[in-house]
C-alpha cells in the first residue's frame, strides 16, 4: 500500500504540485492523459498538499500512520535438533552456492555439542583398564 494516496475526487488542478515545498509531487502530460506522481523520498510529510487541495482528494492520514508494511515474506530454516529458527531458505541457498557446499541446519549450540556427544558415544565402552 502506498503512503501517498489520491482518491477519485482529484480533478488534476495541480494545486498540490504547485504548492509542494519539497517538490515531491509532479505532473506529466503525455498524449491524452495527465499522470500525477509522488516521490516519498522527497516528501517532507508537511501536509501542505492535503491542506491546499480544493477537492479534498489527498488522503494524508496514510502518511501519518505509524505502521510497518510487509515488503517480503521468506521461508525459514530451523535447527534440525532444537527447532530454533536459523536463517532464511534463500540465504542458505546463497551461502551453499558461494561456498560450493551444503550445510546441515544446526544452531551454534548444537553445532558445538553434537561432536562432543558423538565422541562420548563412541568412546563409551572403550576405556578398559590395562591388565599388567
Amino acid at each position: 500500500m502506498s503512503y501517498f494516496q489520491v482518491n477519485d475526487r482529484c480533478n488534476g488542478c495541480l494545486a498540490c504540485v504547485q504548492n509542494c515545498p519539497a517538490t515531491a509531487l509532479r505532473a506529466v502530460d503525455a498524449e491524452a492523459s495527465r499522470v500525477l506522481s509522488h516521490n516519498m523520498t522527497r516528501c517532507a510529510r508537511c501536509g501542505n498538499c492535503w491542506r491546499i487541495c480544493p477537492q479534498e482528494a489527498i488522503e494524508f492520514q496514510f502518511l501519518l500512520e505509524n505502521r510497518w508494511d510487509e515488503v517480503k515474506t521468506l521461508d525459514l530454516v530451523y535447527c534440525s535438533v532444537c527447532g530454533d529458527p536459523l536463517y532464511t531458505a534463500d540465504f542458505g541457498k546463497t551461502l551453499s552456492e558461494k561456498m560450493d557446499k551444503t550445510f546441515k541446519p544446526v544452531c551454534s549450540k548444537h553445532r558445538d555439542e553434537l561432536p562432543k556427544i558423538a565422541g562420548a558415544h563412541f568412546l563409551k565402552g572403550r576405556t578398559r583398564k590395562m591388565e599388567v
